[in-house]
């Protein structure tokens, strides 16, 4: 199987959701690339296997704070005095039969999925506007493209996070701006690991390829859409789900 190279030196990038899962990966792989990478979370995790000088810069943060996030997004600029990438990863689930689902448990859904990546891209959005240039890269689901009992947030808020998608880059593409999803299907991490083991037989079975997906197969296809490679590519959704949506 080949392997695609990515070059990303000197580019800083900003990733949420760092700390483990898809984030984890990518923030990995962007550094094996050569980006500066700023990661954001609520825990760190483990360092990545990767030299001491090739490490994330981490910032402590609940992204249900909009101001902490603002501040956040600001300090970056000013001590980079640029920002190339963005990957608004992070996500949360409560998941409920809608009729069983508190307001509080729906609120911090769409907080962290929703609100805070609308929050992240308007701050930086002017600073990119006026380089000319950005790549951003929005983890959505398949859930978000078809209904899941249990997950009306979830999908709720993913599938706004679409629209977000489509919308920005409509506004931002005449700057040189691209903006993308990807919509993974399930995915082996450590939350997924904690499913019933009927869920995920369900998730493999649904699958054309006979497997569920893993970190490193959405890591590749979002620095794909942060590349060159990608530079006509804008306003799509990509499902990287092993054919659970065929």
């Amino acid at each position: 199987m080949g392997t695609a190279h990515f070059d990303f030196t000197a580019q800083v990038a900003v990733v949420t959701g760092c700390g483990a899962g898809i984030g984890r990966e990518v923030t990995r792989a962007l550094l094996a690339a050569g980006a500066r990478v700023h990661g954001i979370d609520r825990v760190e995790g483990e360092p990545l296997d990767l030299p001491p000088t090739a490490q994330p810069v981490f910032h402590e943060l609940d992204l249900a704070d909009g101001e902490a996030l603002k501040a956040c997004a600001a300090s970056i600029v000013a001590t980079e005095g640029r920002v190339d990438l963005l990957v608004n990863n992070a996500g949360i689930t409560r998941d409920h039969a809608l009729w069983k689902t508190p307001d509080e448990d729906w609120e911090a859904v769409l907080a962290v999925n929703l609100s805070a990546p609308f929050r992240l891209l308007r701050e930086l959005a002017p600073h990119l506007r006026e380089r000319g240039f950005g790549r951003v890269v929005n983890v959505v689901s398949i859930n978000a493209l078809r209904g899941k009992f249990g997950q009306a947030s979830y999908s709720a808020a993913k599938a706004g996070l679409v629209g977000l998608t489509r919308t920005a880059a409509r506004e931002l593409g005449p700057r040189g701006i691209t903006v993308n999803a990807v919509a993974p299907g399930m995915v082996e991490t450590a939350m997924s690991a904690a499913l019933p083991a009927e869920i995920l037989e369900r998730a493999r079975m649904e699958t054309a390829t006979g497997r569920l997906g893993r970190v490193e197969d959405v890591a590749a296809v979002v620095l794909f859409l942060l590349s060159d490679l990608a530079s006509h590519v804008t306003g799509a959704v990509l499902p990287v789900d092993g054919g659970q949506l065929a």
